[in-house]
């Protein structure tokens, strides 16, 4: 019997034995990536480093949490360092693991946070510059500061200043720390704008039927290029001079326009390139590939039911024969006061749409469809003044020339646009007039939107597109 009770109490002693064995403590364990990968169960985790946010907010940007079931080494952990990589607000991180008991492992994530901004210094810019760098850069007093919102005021500098002329400008953001204000930097933005770039010399290649001086113009008469012109030329002596990729831009295209007024609808831009000349002047380079010239052949009106074929084609003013100029052919249509669109605004026909499309093209002629879709009349519903304080409404209503229930006029519209300027008594650049059409019952709303101020000088301008108001 006591033989026994000795055999039980050492299988006692050995089964604990084993079971403390089993749960041995391994602190700070070394975890090698070249060792066969081990299932653990996260049994917590811990974080250090950052102030001032929560230990749950934290561990929740890892996608880990207690009770789930990791491979370590594997995926999990390099996943969630990732994720706060991605999250942009920490310099350094860093998952180990404090310690493994069993099949349980304690993770410990180190984070340091990005630096906070606390000043923002602007050397070598005026007051106005200064203000409008703040605008577009986007760094503001309080924000984090990460290499990504670095690089991107970089950009967004350089790009301010080369719109400006300053094709050379140079911006340097430096960051230093605040011995004041823990985790927290001084910005500055230190600017050398150098000297505003002028064109010294624009080259043209490719062009045979549109000369040089039609393309960039002469004293008294306007080219296709608008704002890029050569300094030091008398062509150009009341001409800006200024080079920026904007008006660049924006003159290649008036180049492209220029052709199509002429017929050459196939013109294109093959290359263009800027380089330095000096440190002040730039040259400009384009080659353009003409195409040929087109003519109109057929032009047919399709949907027309309130004017006829015939009055349509005398109020375009083109016929078979004439170049095929897209830039008289959009102000025939659209854009001069007796065009063809404003015969339909004017008449109410406010829901009016054309559109030009080219339906056949025999070597050097196009035949034309002109499609329209003319709609109902629309009659005016709702007439509404606002920002009306200081005069009787019946004082400024008797101004206007779209009552309600009158056919909706376009020319009726901007007559009492003018009238209401002329007042006096509101501020001609706020007069913005809002056409508001309903396409079930066939009525539109006019709302005159307005701001009180005397002014001496009243000017009034609304856009229209083929299609309708658009400003």
């Amino acid at each position: 019997m006591i033989n026994i009770r000795k055999i039980l109490t050492l299988l006692a002693v050995l089964a604990c034995g084993w079971s403390v064995q089993a749960q041995e403590k391994i602190v700070n364990p070394d975890i090698s990536y070249a060792g066969i990968p081990r299932s653990l169960t996260v049994g917590g985790i811990a974080v250090s480093g950052v102030e001032g946010y929560e230990d749950f907010m934290l561990t929740g940007i890892s996608g880990l949490s207690v009770g789930q079931t990791i491979t370590v080494p594997g995926n999990e952990v390099t996943d969630a360092v990732k994720r706060y990589w991605r999250h942009g607000l920490f310099s350094s991180v860093a998952i180990s693991a404090d310690s493994i008991v069993g099949d349980q492992i304690y993770l410990h994530i180190h984070l340091s946070v990005r630096p906070r901004v606390s000043t923002i210094n602007y050397i070598g810019l005026k007051k106005s510059e200064r203000d409008d760098m703040e605008a577009k850069l986007g760094i503001i007093k309080g924000g984090q500061l990460t290499p990504n919102i670095i690089d991107r005021a970089k950009i967004l500098a350089k790009k301010y200043f080369d719109d400006k002329g300053y094709k050379n400008a140079e911006v340097n953001i430096r960051q230093r720390d605040d011995v004041a204000n823990k985790n927290q930097v001084i910005l500055d933005v230190e600017v050398d704008k150098k000297e505003k770039m002028r064109v010294h010399e624009i080259i043209i290649d490719g062009n045979e039927m549109l000369s040089d001086k039609k393309i960039k113009g002469r004293l008294f008469t306007k080219g296709a290029f608008s704002k890029t012109h050569e300094a030091g030329k008398f062509s150009t002596f009341f001409k800006s001079k200024k080079f920026t990729p904007e008006r660049w831009k924006e003159d290649k295209q008036k180049l492209i326009d220029k052709y199509n007024e002429y017929g050459y609808r196939d013109a294109t831009i093959l290359e263009d390139s800027v380089w330095n000349f000096d440190e002040k002047h730039v040259n400009v380079y384009v080659k353009v590939d003409e195409g040929k010239k087109y003519f109109l052949r057929n032009i047919n009106w399709v949907g027309n039911t309130v004017y006829s074929t015939d009055y349509l084609s005398n109020v375009l003013g083109m016929k078979k024969g004439d170049v095929y100029n897209q830039k008289l052919m959009n102000k025939r249509l659209s854009e001069d006061d007796d065009a063809v669109g404003n015969n339909y605004w004017n008449n109410g026909y406010l829901f009016y749409n054309l559109q030009p499309t080219e339906v056949n093209i025999v070597g050097d002629s196009v035949d034309l469809e002109m499609r329209i879709v003319e709609g109902q009349q629309a009659h005016i519903n709702h007439v509404r003044i606002n920002g009306n304080n200081r005069l009787y409404e019946n004082v400024v209503r008797r101004e206007l020339r779209t009552k309600p229930g009158d056919l909706f006029s376009k020319d009726a519209l901007m007559r009492s646009a003018r009238e209401l300027a002329s007042m006096g008594h509101f501020d001609p650049e706020k007069i913005d007039p809002k056409v508001e059409p309903n396409y079930l019952d066939g009525t539109v709303d006019i709302n005159y939107n307005l701001e009180q101020k005397s002014n001496d000088q009243i000017e009034f301008s609304l856009g229209w597109g083929q299609t309708g108001v658009i400003g």
